[in-house]
């Protein structure tokens, strides 16, 4: 299966399958508890607001949000100034919302499997190229 086929939406939906899977199944121990387990909600919410501020200045630009596709503009404004990949950051600070929103152990393995796999078939990949 060629990995950079399946685009990293996916790998997060199977990764926020997985956390929720694990924390049901398979919990171990819980961590965090109310009311420091909702400040996950807020890391939810601005890993999903780094996504759409992303998406936002994309569309802004008129290039492509997709890897491997021919951008027609290298996106530098915003937080790309802070980050060559904010949305791949904005995706793991969801992740790690989720996990202290869920509060169990288990489910903050998936966080560095994430991680990897982004790295390694988006991010190492794309440098590669340029």
């Amino acid at each position: 299966m060629n990995l950079q086929k399946v685009l990293p939406p996916f790998w997060l939906l199977l990764s926020v399958i997985s956390m929720i899977g694990l924390h049901l199944f398979l919990p171990v121990r819980q961590l965090f508890f109310p009311p420091f387990k909702y400040l996950g909600l807020l890391a939810l919410a601005i890993g999903i607001a780094t996504v759409l501020l992303c998406a936002y200045l994309f569309r802004q630009k008129d290039t492509t949000i997709k890897p491997f596709q021919e951008s027609s503009y290298l996106v530098r404004e915003g937080i790309f100034n802070y980050s060559r990949n904010p949305i791949y950051l904005g995706m793991i600070i969801f992740l790690i919302g989720l996990w202290i929103f869920l509060g169990s152990l288990t489910p903050v393995f998936i966080i560095p499997v994430f991680t990897w796999l982004i790295q390694e078939v988006f991010i190492k990949v794309l440098g590669l190229m340029n």
